[in-house]
């Protein structure tokens, strides 16, 4: 939100400086992005002349270049060269003439001098506001009022008194705070609060008649209360449309606004100032002599002001005549009931909407405007007939409008402020400081917060209903520290707390481990988005259930929820590819989402990813490409440092792997891993091997063992190692051997290794295979011998023949 500091000091007159006055806006929770100073550069401004464009030409050598000729009034037309978009034949332009020196944005300033332009002469430039340095708009040049004359200089029409442009990001629960005098409002409170000097002066509405101007002709018919609580409007007539005046348009300039004419920049202006935002209807173009308020049908085309039909989805609250929509409420107007130059009455709205309603119909059509930007968070339903009575006055004054009706105003349940009780513990409790109840009083008064009755140990206040974001006990004691201020919580003596032992799993630490796990393998975290686009319904292939849609996607890339890490991953993959780093490993926490059976199911799932070589180029040893086995090493250290061990594997039925495995300990599906189908790569324009892993966290998490790690000391006996070549089917598998050696719960036994595997026409006929298998032995306790290994080994042998068909080669 931009905040003009010369508009600021009208509502607040303090000594301090910019600099000083954007530290303590950031530290009561206004935080000033950016300070900016505009104007006061009356001397760069001297040789800039009014002009008028009498012929604009395509430049022949250049597609967004355009040849003007500007008429001074003192002679033949002077030929420019433009870029801007906007230029068009009979603007009234600010034109910087040959030796004009114009400011940059650093401080510095060039000389505009006679050039050629791709083969074009061009003696000067048409300049933008930011150019002039008189505002931040720089979309186009700057398009003057019509009954500017040509040949004057700009500095007999524009004020370039030095102002500074204040940045505020504000955050969506201070909405007291997007007006000018909101922010003022807030900063004198902290002024006085800290002890500065400062004076505020709040708007004045005294000169608005209060004579009976009778009955406004145009009817309010609000059809739905709970959307439109409060609903206000005037009818003004003999309305002149013109240009607005200097100091207006100056002040809109200074916070990137554009002025149109008088009518809608004082609506723009009002809202700014006081926060409220309002509506100018012409009058002679509602139908039926009334303005309903009311929730839309479906299906119902409505134009904008920019020109584009909509559809209304049937949730937006629309102000409508007898026979048309004319604006959705609180968001965008309608192109057939805009004021125009040929405007002579007005009927001007204001009113409180709800949030909600506002905030459903402006994403409904992905609009944010300045409106919907203050209605979405809750405007102050008090200001509603202030805010209408001072652009009333701006219109009587620089409009000649004529009052034709007194105010009406629909408000038949007031909103009223919020009561709260405050404990003085509970503020003790939590900053960890007494702050004096005298302190916290004065406080409440400079925030305007109405004390109703209070006790030693509470107090009962009024929180005013413009405070939308305060309605707690706790935000209170907020409101209080914020004025009082961070800087001055003092830091405690000593720090006590008591520490309980648990043994339920915690999360964020095994996350912690495992991502930490995992990039000291080598692996980078990667982040994606949970919306993805629509297409990848088609592209890979997903259990069942169906992708969960966004009902107001913002665009056909972020349009449904990820049914697998998988989509994110690849795409990363593709961008580091295309950019030449080809050696990847990745990988992603995230949830994924499925509608299934009209409910709607989200997990969790840690993903890996591996494509490319293993290991840099080093001139020791070879690249090698990325296997299967490296990634699946990968898991089963991972488990292994989680106490968890894979019981058996299966193949995978995902169809977006070519070959993979699904990984089963204790009877429960952990995951699964895999080679990516070359056929899906193909697809993408993925020209490299991708191997995957997903493994279902919640799952996972359920089955850690969070026990701290237990040491032991080193083995004071040698072990033995025995080493078996077993001819064997070829559907048997590593697993199983592995899992039927420890199966036989042999303390001796210690580690088994599968070194050898060996296919080919060397071997029986039949469908064989030979497997050499390593077993690792040791006791301890004493030397193991030679015949206690060979009693285990005939144990193994007599296994493996019996379970599955072995024999020894």
């Amino acid at each position: 939100m931009n905040i003009s500091y010369n508009w600021l000091r009208k509502y607040i007159n303090t000594p301090i400086s910019v600099d000083e006055l954007s530290a303590i806006l950031t530290n009561i929770g206004l935080e000033v992005e950016g300070v900016e100073k505009i104007g006061g550069n009356k001397d760069y401004l001297d040789k800039v002349i009014i002009g008028e464009v009498v012929s604009v030409e395509k430049h022949n050598n250049a597609d967004k270049l355009k040849v003007t000729q500007i008429n001074f009034g003192n002679g033949e037309p002077v030929q420019i060269v433009c870029g801007a978009p906007n230029v068009a034949i009979g603007q009234k332009v600010a034109v910087a003439t040959e030796g004009t020196q114009l400011p940059t944005k650093e401080g510095e300033s060039f000389t505009i001098k006679k050039a050629k332009i791709r083969g074009e002469e061009s003696n000067g430039m048409i300049c933008s506001e930011v150019e002039l340095g008189i505002g931040e708009d720089n979309s186009g040049i700057l398009v003057l009022p019509k009954n500017y004359q040509i040949g004057e200089s700009i500095l007999e029409y524009i004020s370039i008194d030095e102002d500074y442009l204040i940045e505020i990001g504000l955050t969506p629960n201070r909405a007291d705070a997007m007006s000018h005098y909101g922010v003022a409002r807030d900063l004198f409170a902290a002024l006085k609060v800290r002890g500065y000097e400062a004076e505020f002066t709040p708007y004045d509405l005294s000169q608005y008649p209060t004579e009976n101007f009778g009955k406004n002709p145009i009817k309010s018919n609000i059809k739905n209360t709970e959307a439109a609580p409060r609903y206000a409007s005037v009818y003004l007539k003999n309305i002149h449309v013109q240009p607005s005046p200097e100091w207006l348009q100056t002040a809109l300039r200074t916070i990137g606004l554009t002025p149109v004419n008088n009518v809608v920049d004082i609506a723009n202006f009002v809202m700014h100032d006081l926060g409220q935002p309002l509506h100018t209807f012409d009058a002679d173009k509602i139908s039926g002599q009334e303005v309903v308020v009311e929730i839309a049908n479906k299906d119902t085309k409505f134009t904008t002001l920019d020109g584009i039909e909509r559809t209304l989805k049937g949730h937006e609250l629309m102000i409508s005549d007898t026979e048309k929509p004319m604006c959705i409420a609180g968001v965008f107007g309608g192109k057939n009931s805009g004021v125009t130059n040929e405007t002579t009455s007005l009927f001007v709205e204001s009113a409180y909407f709800d949030p909600v309603t506002i905030r459903k119909g402006a994403k409904a059509h992905a609009l944010n405007t300045d409106a919907s930007f203050r209605f979405e968070r809750g405007i102050d339903p008090t200001l509603t007939i202030d805010a209408l009575k001072k652009a009333v006055l701006l219109l009587v004054e620089y409009a000649n409008a004529e009052i034709a009706s007194d105010i009406d105003d629909f408000y038949p349940k007031v909103i009223e402020d919020f009561p709260i009780t405050l404990r003085y513990k509970k503020i003790n409790q939590l900053l960890g400081m007494e702050i004096p109840k005298e302190k916290i009083k004065e406080i409440f008064t400079y925030l305007e917060i109405k004390t109703i009755k209070e006790n030693d140990e509470e107090v009962e206040v009024l929180v005013p209903a413009y405070r939308v974001d305060v309605h707690r006990e706790v935000d209170l004691i907020e409101e209080i520290l914020r004025l009082y201020g961070y800087d001055n919580i003092t830091e405690p003596e000593k720090v006590s707390f008591s520490i309980i032992p648990s043994n339920k799993t915690n999360p964020e630490k095994v996350e912690d481990f495992v991502a930490r796990e995992l990039n000291a393998f080598g692996f980078h975290e990667a982040m994606n988005n949970s919306l993805i686009k629509k297409e990848y319904e088609e592209l890979f292939h997903f259990p069942d259930g169906e992708f969960v849609e966004m009902l107001n996607p913002l665009s056909a890339d972020l349009a449904v929820m990820r049914r697998s890490l998988i989509t994110g991953l690849l795409e990363n993959v593709i961008f580091n590819v295309n950019r030449k780093n080809k050696n990847i490993k990745l990988y992603e926490f995230g949830k994924i989402y499925t509608k299934l059976n009209n409910t709607y199911q989200e997990s969790k799932q840690l993903s890996l990813v591996v494509s490319g070589d293993i290991g840099g180029e080093n001139w020791t040893k070879n690249q090698r490409k990325a296997s299967f086995y490296d990634l699946k090493g990968v898991i089963n250290q991972l488990f292994e440092r989680l106490g968890l061990r894979i019981d058996s594997e299966s193949p995978t039925e995902d169809a977006n792997l070519q070959e993979g495995i699904r990984l089963i300990t204790n009877g429960k599906v952990l995951g699964y891993a895999g080679i990516v189908n070359q056929k899906l790569l193909k697809k993408i324009d993925l020209n490299q091997a991708v191997y995957y892993a997903q493994l279902d966290w919640d799952v996972l998490l359920s089955m850690v063992n969070q026990q701290p790690l237990k040491y032991k000391e080193i083995p004071k006996f040698p072990g033995s190692r025995r080493d078996l070549a077993l001819l064997l089917p070829q559907t048997t598998t590593y697993q199983e051997l592995y899992n039927a050696a420890f199966g036989l719960k042999n303390e001796l036994l210690k580690d088994v290794h599968l070194f050898d595997v060996y296919e080919g026409d060397k071997l029986p006929v039949g469908n064989k295979k030979s497997y050499a298998l390593s077993f690792f032995f040791r006791d301890n306790q004493k030397t193991l011998s030679d015949d206690e290994v060979d009693r285990v080994m005939k144990k193994l042998i007599h296994l493996y023949e019996k379970s599955f068909g072995a024999s020894l080669r």
